[in-house]
């Protein structure tokens, strides 16, 4: 490991909005997460509305909704500490007092979280798992444990590069019957591209670099007894999404973009 890495490390071992907990002690019948039910009170001293971003990488989106909701706390949740400590070190130099990190697996969101603890999730650019469908983070799986920590009118945000992605999450949600309230596969040339869906991602970046159009989708993640996984062939994506730390060429260009 190098020191960088390490050093990284050392850095979120102190930061006082940064929470990381042994996987033995979080599923301890007795104990695990103190702050489970009392986020708001506990960590951010308020009862403002409670707002997780998923497999939040270098937490821009965490940072970047801090800035334009005050009245709003923010949890940038990640497996990676090292990515996410960009987010920390930056939400903790500018002072910001809504924004807190959680390093754990997302499967562990409900020893974490207390039932409709959650207002809101957001998803930036996940990897769309077009061969696993129990790994992909908009699958009924994943619903069933969504609804677990969200309010009864808890909003789920998705903004991909992934048509694949896109289109499953559109059958998904149509298949369950969830209220859609925003459906683009083109954002930045919809007319909804406002301040809140204009904070770009490192991946977002790159995605918009090599041409790829970026798909938003925003439904409410009402309470289900049960959940129906869509059957539907989907085309897959042309190009590989899982090697996130390279630049890849444009997908225009055949020789060169890789399958996925």
């Amino acid at each position: 490991m190098g020191k960088n890495k390490l050093k990284k490390f050392d850095d979120m071992a102190g930061f006082p909005h940064v929470f990381q907990y042994p996987y033995a002690a979080v599923l301890q019948p007795e104990g695990g997460c103190p702050q489970k039910g009392r986020w708001s009170e506990e960590v951010f001293g308020n009862h403002h509305p409670l707002v997780l971003e998923l497999g939040c990488g270098r937490g821009e989106y965490t940072t970047g909704l801090g800035r334009l909701f005050p009245g709003k706390n923010f949890i940038g949740i990640d497996v990676k500490g090292a990515r996410m400590w960009a987010g920390a070190k930056e939400s903790l130099e500018a002072g910001m007092t809504n924004v807190a990190f959680l390093r754990t697996n997302i499967e562990l969101l409900a020893h974490f979280f207390a039932p409709g603890e959650v207002a809101e999730i957001w998803l930036t650019f996940p990897d769309p798992q077009m061969k696993k469908v129990n790994k992909r983070l908009t699958s009924t799986r994943f619903m069933r444990l969504y609804s677990e920590i969200l309010s009864g009118d808890g909003v789920i945000h998705l903004k991909t590069d992934s048509r694949f992605l896109y289109t499953y999450t559109c059958e998904m949600i149509k298949a369950n019957r969830y209220p859609v309230q925003v459906c683009t596969d083109h954002l930045y040339h919809s007319g909804m591209a406002d301040e809140i869906l204009s904070i770009r991602t490192y991946y977002e970046q790159q995605w918009l670099d090599r041409g790829l159009n970026i798909k938003y989708i925003r439904f409410i993640c009402e309470p289900r007894d049960e959940w129906v996984e869509p059957c539907v062939e989907i085309e897959p994506d042309p190009y590989r999404s899982y090697n996130r730390s390279r630049r890849s060429s444009p997908i225009h260009d055949p020789l060169k973009a890789p399958l996925r």
